[in-house]
Order: structure tokens, then C-alpha cells, then sequence
């Protein structure tokens, strides 16, 4: 192990996350601060999306800074442990904020409840909007609401997590095979999170409709075939050269099913219904299930995309060889 190089690469990744995460964390803290001394968080003072980004970037921080402890224990099976160890900080501080801090003026709610209703319509519209019979908390607030919130969390710090490492390992060892893998999973990575916190700012234009305008229907397709995407490719770095099986077809059917996940998800918030990208057949559900032929298309392209990139990259590695 080139010893010094790999800690200053510790030592610089980890610097840049914590940059990176100073804001999610500074906000964290003020609601926290501000539920201590009020006893909820006025809604005009609520930072939008401390969650899930403050336990994201503890998550993520978390994992980091037992890097050359996990690697140096678990050898080539780092990432495994990493990242159940990551998740469960994630889990255990995203818990925690959603049921302590209470948001509201008059009447407060649990973070979580206010955090869903953002999931489709601007803050600063949620007073004047018009609620219909289609609308999210319909029925009023359920835990199953938040598979897929949970599901964007974890692909994420997985994602980022498996980055991290995968450049820890290649600097230590000096073995480069995994490098192109572990560049595209940091592009679909950075690319996936960068929508994510575009769709916090804007929920991607949505205006609380069941059928949406064109620009939140281009916005959502690529935002679900960059999550499976970045499923794929974290899959597919860690099973690059192996079998066809394993170094394709396996990431791609997990990227599929990824994004069928995330419909799911969509489905149990928005109460059986699902956002439609338009009108005609290709926007229209099928008989007997809630998915349109454009929906089933978009599932279909997140794995079809990574075939193509680790057909295309297995091939080369073998041709190197």
C-alpha cells in the first residue's frame, strides 16, 4: 500500500466533503437550535430539505472518516460494511429529525408530514394551493409515503460512499482496472444529486396536477433513469470482468429495478395514481395496472442504458488484457 499518498487522499476527500456539507449540517443544527428554544420551527424559518440532506451529509462524513479503518479490516469487501454503516447513521438521524422537530405557526406537524407535502408542491406555494381529490396527503400522512424519500437517500450514499472508496483503493494499490466504472458512477452520482436538489428548489415545476407540463415530464424521466443509473453503475464497478451475468445483465436489472421502486414509491404517495407526462396512448395507464407505456419505457431505459455502458466497458478491459 503507497501508504502516504493513500491519506493525503483520505485527508483531501475528506476535507472536501465536509465544505460540501457544511450547509446541510449549519441547517440542521439552526432548526435544531430553533426547536429547543420555540418548541417547533416556524414555517417561514424552516430551511427547505434538511432532511433528507443533514443525514445524508452525516451519513456520508460518517462513512469517510472510518475509511482507512474499514479498509484496512475488511480488505477488498470495504464498501459492504461501509455502507451498512453509513445507511444506519442515515437512518438513525433522518428518524430522529422527522419525529422531534415540529414545523408550523399555529398548528405544528412532525417534520416528516410537512417534509411530504414539499415532495410535489413549492413551499411557497402550499398555502395557495387548491387541494384536490388526487393530492398527496389525501387520507392524511402514512410512513409508506416514504419509500422512495428513503430509497433517493440511501442510492445516494451508497453511490457516494462506493465512489469514495473505489478511488481509496486504486490510489493504495495502484490498480486502475476499476477506474472508468468509478468515474461514470461519480458522473451519473453528481448529475442525480444535482436534480435532486433542483427538484427541492422547484419540484420540478409540478404544480400539484395529476397530468403535468412537458418540462416536468423531461425533468422526472431523466431523474428516474439517473437514480437507476446510479444504482447500475455502482453494481456494475464492483462486478467488472466477471461473467456476463454478473458484469451486465446483474446492474442493468437492478437499475431497471431501481427505477420501478421509485414508481412504485410515486404510486403510494400520490394514493394509487401516478403523474401523467401528457395524453394519448403512450401517456395513458394500461389495463389493470398504474403504469402508462412512457413509464414502462423510462424502467426499461435506465438498464438498457447501463448494458450499453458496461457491454462497451467489459469489452475494452478484456481487450486491454
Amino acid at each position: 500500500m503507497n501508504r502516504k499518498n493513500y491519506y493525503k487522499y483520505w485527508l483531501a476527500i475528506f476535507a472536501a466533503l465536509i465544505m460540501l456539507c457544511v450547509y446541510p449540517i449549519y441547517m440542521g443544527v439552526k432548526s435544531i437550535s430553533i426547536m429547543a428554544s420555540n418548541g417547533f420551527v416556524p414555517i417561514e424559518d424552516y430551511p427547505k430539505y434538511i432532511i433528507p440532506y443533514t443525514p445524508i451529509a452525516l451519513a456520508v462524513l460518517f462513512g469517510t472518516l472510518l475509511m482507512p479503518l474499514i479498509q484496512r479490516m475488511f480488505k477488498r469487501w470495504d464498501v459492504l460494511p461501509a455502507a451498512v454503516l453509513s445507511s444506519g447513521v442515515f437512518m438513525v438521524s433522518e428518524r430522529l429529525m422527522e419525529t422531534r422537530i415540529l414545523v408550523g405557526t399555529v398548528e405544528m406537524v412532525p417534520l416528516e408530514s410537512w417534509q411530504m407535502a414539499l415532495c410535489y408542491i413549492p413551499p411557497d406555494q402550499y398555502k395557495t394551493r387548491t387541494w384536490e381529490a388526487v393530492d398527496v396527503l389525501l387520507g392524511g400522512y402514512k410512513p409508506s409515503f416514504k419509500l422512495h424519500f428513503y430509497l433517493i437517500s440511501l442510492v445516494l450514499i451508497i453511490a457516494v460512499i462506493g465512489c469514495v472508496y473505489g478511488f481509496g483503493r486504486m490510489v493504495s494499490t495502484g490498480n486502475k482496472s476499476r477506474k472508468k466504472p468509478l468515474v461514470i458512477q461519480s458522473v451519473a452520482c453528481i448529475a442525480f444529486l444535482a436534480m435532486c436538489i433542483w427538484a427541492c428548489f422547484t419540484a420540478f415545476y409540478r404544480t400539484g396536477e395529476i397530468t403535468i407540463p412537458t418540462i416536468s415530464a423531461l425533468l422526472m424521466a431523466v431523474f428516474f433513469v439517473l437514480l437507476g443509473l446510479v444504482v447500475g453503475a455502482f453494481t456494475g464497478s464492483l462486478t467488472l470482468n466477471r461473467n456476463v451475468w454478473l458484469s451486465v445483465v446483474l446492474p442493468s436489472v437492478l437499475a431497471s429495478a431501481a427505477t420501478l421502486v421509485m414508481y412504485i414509491g410515486e404510486t403510494i404517495l400520490l394514493s394509487g395514481n401516478l403523474y401523467r407526462f401528457g395524453t394519448g396512448f403512450l401517456m395513458e395507464p394500461l389495463p389493470a395496472i398504474v403504469l402508462a407505456p412512457i413509464d414502462i419505457l423510462i424502467v426499461l431505459a435506465a438498464g438498457g442504458i447501463t448494458a450499453g455502458i458496461f457491454t462497451l466497458l467489459n469489452r475494452k478491459s478484456r481487450t486491454l488484457e
